[in-house]
């Protein structure tokens, strides 16, 4: 690309002989200024159904306020997935781009009519999400009043050709003459109003996830302004907790090969691994404060069980992020504010952004950095510790479980070797000591209140063994299984036995195979 400079004057005569020279012809705006808004830009692929979901609901929020739509009305997208020709349909119930402003807004590069208006998207390329993603990028539209529907077709095999060629002269103006092209239909089974994004000839990128009805269904339901499951029990007192601050605009997603809209990931339980599940036991609400004293940000977290970190195809774990009522960047935004970065995996939780002047990039994988988004960060710190100390807390109480079972377990073991009566009096004295010495541990840590009772009764158990105890110390010794043997082969096997249960590095196992024996001499 070239670009044609006005010569600067001499240093030495700027202050005096020479004024500044005004930029007007010489500016020139390169072809490859395309792959930066569009290949370049988008490099996740799953990204062109946010940013064509998002144009939506712009529209459709355009739709409610113009009257178009009723206020309680739901806005629709559909989404339909064509395999066997590799293409994508993508339509909305907005109000459409009029016939009269159809081509000059979609052939606009950033200079999108939605800046400083409460829209989601601002910057005027986010429709160019599809051009490195399919042989042809097709926008349909028609506005209430329109006769036809508008069509603009964009070249997408022409333009990566026209891309790669080495020539410095060719300028945006130039490709976007070559690559595009305009017509209206005559139609009258079209909506009244609507815009719709086909793209054909979809590229076949990451397990072919574009043409994937469910990866599509899993993707949106993290990212996109849809409503909270009914299996969800605090959906509504979220969604309540929000709309004083937050225009939620939920919208209706269908996508063919679906069954029902998309709704939010969030059940009330959820699986933890290892055939485990928990659920969610309350809602706490956040609210972060603006520099000037206004409201930055509200959000939600969801408090569980904290057993570990969550399962990244739940599509629930992470402090996450909105703008707009959709997300922005990933799960893993804010784990940098955690004590541990891990920690943000056993979370549960939304920040809504409220306070415009925390902007998105234009990626919308993070956002501009300035002192509003530090003041965010800096008042999402605390929550983001005290939700450390809930993890570390819960997995220092699970630790310390596991503990109490696996010395419970140890315990009841020696308490079986005493009630087998086949050691001689020295191991069996050491092992009512080891016991007795097991029950003391217990119940310092049950005292401690660092042991769960989800699994176990620290309190019960402790008693069952003491008793377990008790009733295997009152056996008589002399009438076990090896009374029936003479004095110095009762000692012998006594003898073998305790060092079976010395040198054996599983008590259980020890004690069948001593069973055995005392079957055998029986």
């Amino acid at each position: 690309m070239t670009t044609n400079l006005i010569p600067l004057p001499s240093v030495r005569g700027l202050a005096h002989e020479t004024p500044w020279a005004g930029i007007n012809d010489g500016i020139v705006i390169g072809k490859d200024i395309l792959e930066l808004l569009s290949t370049s830009m988008y490099v996740d692929p799953m990204s062109i159904y946010r940013e064509y979901v998002q144009n939506a609901a712009d529209s459709i929020d355009e739709a409610r306020a113009v009257g178009i739509l009723g206020n309680q009305a739901a806005g629709s997208v559909g989404i339909e997935i064509d395999s066997a020709k590799r293409s994508i349909r993508i339509r909305d119930s907005g109000t459409g781009v009029p016939a009269t402003a159809f081509v000059q807004r979609l052939v606009a590069f950033g200079a999108s009519v939605k800046r400083g208006r409460s829209a989601r998207g601002f910057r005027g390329v986010g429709r160019l999400a599809g051009l490195g993603y399919c042989q042809e990028l097709l926008f349909r539209s028609r506005a209430q009043g329109d006769c036809g529907v508008s069509e603009l077709l964009w070249d997408c095999r022409k333009l990566r050709s026209l891309l790669r060629v080495a020539d410095s002269h060719h300028h945006l103006r130039d490709v976007v003459v070559q690559t595009v092209s305009t017509r209206s239909v005559e139609t009258g089974k079209a909506p009244a109003h609507f815009f719709e994004v086909e793209l054909r000839g979809v590229v076949r990128h990451r397990n072919d996830q574009l043409l994937d009805p469910h990866a599509i269904r899993n993707y949106l339901a993290q990212c996109a302004p849809v409503p909270f499951s009914s299996e969800l029990s605090y959906g509504e007192e979220i969604s309540n907790a929000l709309k004083p601050y937050v225009m939620l605009g939920e919208l209706r997603i269908e996508v063919s090969g679906v069954d029902g809209p998309i709704c939010r990931p969030h059940r009330n339980t959820f699986p933890v691994g290892m055939g485990n599940s928990d659920s969610f036991r309350s809602m706490e609400p956040v609210t972060i404060p603006a520099l000037d004293g206004g409201i930055a940000a509200v959000g939600w977290v969801l408090h569980h069980g904290y057993v570990g970190a969550l399962a990244p195809s739940i599509g629930i774990k992470g402090l996450r992020v909105r703008c707009g009522n959709i997300q922005v960047g990933d799960d893993r935004l804010f784990e940098d504010l955690f004590l541990e970065p891990r920690f943000n995996s056993w979370t549960v939780g939304e920040v809504h952004i409220v306070d415009p002047r925390i902007l998105p990039n234009g990626r919308r994988d993070h956002f501009e950095q300035n002192a509003h988004y530090q003041n965010l960060l800096t008042h999402l710190t605390p929550l983001a510790r005290d939700l450390s100390r809930r993890c570390r807390s819960s997995s220092i109480k699970r630790n310390r479980s596991r503990e109490f079972e696996r010395l419970l377990s140890l315990a009841g073991e020696n308490v079986a070797i005493i009630a087998q009566r086949a050691v001689g009096k020295n191991k069996r004295n050491c092992v009512v000591r080891e016991v007795l010495g097991a029950i003391a541990e217990l119940e310092n840590m049950a005292a401690s209140g660092l042991v769960e009772a989800a699994s176990v009764d620290p309190i019960r158990e402790i008693a069952k063994l003491k008793r377990h105890l008790a009733k295997a110390a009152d056996l008589d010794a002399s009438a076990g299984p090896l009374s029936s043997l003479a004095s110095h082969q009762r000692r012998t096997y006594e003898e073998v036995f305790s060092l079976i249960y010395e040198c054996s590095p599983n008590r259980a196992a020890a004690k069948v195979l001593v069973e055995r024996i005392l079957a055998r001499i029986r």
